[in-house]
């Protein structure tokens, strides 16, 4: 055989066999809560989710929600194989819908903050007696479970105004459409440098546990754990893709992390989390 010949068919055989291998790659979704926008997100996620695909023989897919409620409703379902999820999801979905700890955040601690006008008269909560505050959604644990019960703790009258994403809620305070509204401190700080000039913390709360990365039972134990061994690596061998998504670095993670959580006793009602509906979920 014509020594070109027999290399152009090796090269093709060899393409193939790739393109096979590609399609025969497990393929799971990856959820992320849709705290900014789902292009901010897919732009921040998607090179560290390419990394945890390569070092995982698993291809993951980026997958958010619309907002807040829908994305709890898709974790009720058990739609998302792997999933970013606020800590107050993580209590109630391990339980409910057989999600497992895999990872969180390092050294951190998710405290609420209350944000006004840079320039605004309004320097502590009593300010805003009687007003519409602004939070992403009922369910969101440091932005509005948090924020909302120390408004409450300190007998401060207010109307929620839920506007779907931490984005949108510091947009609004500075535009003026609301004087206040709740947040956390790693979107605060990822905010647009224009908007977040714009703003002022006034409060902010007591630290907990913060986000849960976890995995769904049916993925299997065992690439629960090699998904967990990857994330480790990613954080000791490749942190810049970790300050990608606003993290300094990953911790591993058990159930028994969120028993802070859990001591806040707050009925599954109270919490305002969505439950599975008619929400057209990723595994629909």
């Amino acid at each position: 055989m014509n020594y070109l010949v027999s290399t152009a068919l090796s090269l093709s055989v060899a393409a193939f066999a790739s393109a096979a291998a590609a399609e025969d790659k497990r393929v799971l979704t990856f959820g992320i809560v849709p705290q900014q926008s789902a292009s901010r997100l897919a732009q921040m996620w998607g090179p560290f989710l390419q990394e945890l695909s390569e070092r995982t023989d698993v291809e993951f897919r980026f997958q958010t929600a619309k907002d807040i409620p829908t994305f709890e409703a898709c974790l009720a379902e058990g739609a998302y194989d792997v999933a970013y999820m606020n800590p107050m999801h993580y209590a109630i979905f391990a339980e409910e819908s057989a999600y497992r700890a895999i990872a969180r955040q390092a050294k951190k601690r998710l405290k609420g903050v209350i944000v006004a006008r840079a320039d605004a008269d309004i320097e502590n909560l009593s300010a805003l007696n009687g007003s519409t505050v602004a939070f992403p959604s009922p369910g969101a644990f440091g932005a509005s479970i948090l924020t909302r019960a120390t408004l409450n703790e300190q007998a401060v009258a207010f109307e929620p105004a839920y506007v779907k994403s931490h984005d949108s809620v510091y947009r609004a305070v500075a535009a003026g459409l609301m004087p206040a509204g709740g947040g956390v401190t790693r979107t605060f700080n990822a905010v647009a440098p224009e908007i977040k000039a714009q703003l002022k913390i006034i409060y902010e709360t007591q630290g907990y546990t913060p986000h849960a990365i976890a995995g769904h039972a049916d993925i299997g134990s065992e690439t629960i754990d090699n998904i967990q061994a990857a994330f480790m690596q990613i954080a000791t061998e490749s942190p810049d893709l970790v300050s990608g998504i606003g993290m300094v670095g990953f911790e591993l993670a058990q159930d028994s992390d969120w028993d802070d959580v859990r001591s806040l006793g707050m009925a599954r009602e109270d919490t305002g989390i969505s439950q599975a509906g008619d929400t057209v979920c990723p595994s629909d």
